[in-house]
């Protein structure tokens, strides 16, 4: 039997490891007063509401278990941890807000319903490498003026990977998210000396970490992302060799042209042998749901 590691801690960019964390009524609390700038105390009420996801776990490769509240008033706050990059993340988000904020309505509704929607995405990668910005807000606003056109729709976005070496801050976001970002117990109880709550964030790590079935699922869950890492590089570097090889043996000139497209016809198959969905699969490769259902139905044929 495997000797126990007794100093063993999970770690909160792991999706189950961060939705766990926001479970605890105290932590959650403290998180989102730091995402509205407000005192903790003025946030009196927040419920957790269901999310859907494509599959149940374990069985979803890669699907994001994300945090949905709503706070006292109505208004909606989706939280995310997001450790890789992909392509059309942007419209992603969007769509995720947008679906957010329609789905407060119902047939005959007044508009007036309508609550204030937040969704925080916690990126573990850098997504706006033009800057040093590791916090920020994005909200509709009028080109011209500069001035917000409505407070009704919000995006925060947190890049864990730009955040400053010393903590200079007194921002309560970057103390949380320095939290979020750590990588041993000893950076975990620096920062629980910053904060109640964040001293609440690591005792509840501590009691998941000691958790075994609780741990059972952090690393269950750690094996299917280290595995749909290895199947995405395989399938895409495999595709790319066999479809750059067919177009060169139809000759120069249209080999390069033919055997990028190739590839990309081989990735996508070789994707969905390996049991990607066809989301994932435009998400990464950039196809188009045609060009999976393509694939889908020549699949078929060959059965």
């Amino acid at each position: 039997m495997a000797k126990k590691d007794d100093n063993f801690i999970m770690l909160p960019t792991v999706d189950v490891c961060f939705k766990g964390l926001m479970y605890n009524p105290k932590v959650r609390k403290g998180f989102i007063a730091a995402l509205l700038k407000a005192d903790p105390a003025s946030v009196r009420e927040t419920i957790l509401l269901p999310t859907a996801l494509r599959q149940e776990y374990p069985d979803e490769k890669l699907g994001i278990l994300d945090v949905r509240t709503m706070m006292e008033d109505g208004a909606q706050i989706n939280m995310e941890m997001q450790v890789e990059s992909f392509k059309h993340w942007d419209a992603r988000s969007l769509f995720y807000l947008s679906k957010m904020y329609t789905e407060q309505l119902n047939k005959g509704d007044s508009y007036e319903k309508l609550k204030k929607c937040i969704h925080v995405s916690i990126l573990d990668f850098v997504r706006f490498a033009e800057d040093d910005t590791c916090y920020r807000t994005i909200s509709l606003c009028d080109e011209q003026t500069g001035k917000r056109y409505t407070d009704l729709l919000e995006l925060q976005i947190l890049e864990l990977k730009k955040l400053p070496k010393e903590l200079q801050s007194d921002n309560e976001v970057i103390r949380w998210m320095r939290f979020l970002a750590g990588k041993t117990r000893k950076e975990f109880e620096e920062m629980a000396g910053t904060s109640e709550y964040i001293e609440e964030a690591y005792r509840e790590l501590e009691r998941m970490s000691a958790d075994e079935r609780a741990r059972l699922e952090y690393e269950a869950r750690q094996k299917a992302i280290r595995d749909h890492d290895a199947i995405m590089k395989s399938a895409w570097e495999n595709g790319l060799e066999s479809g750059m090889k067919q177009g060169l043996e139809q000759g120069l000139e249209q080999g390069m042209e033919q055997g990028l497209e190739l590839g990309r016809q081989s990735i996508i198959q070789k994707m969905l042998d390996n049991g990607a969905s066809p989301e994932e699969i435009m998400g990464l490769t950039g196809a188009t749901q045609g060009e999976v259902e393509k694939a889908q139905n020549e699949a078929a044929r060959e059965l």
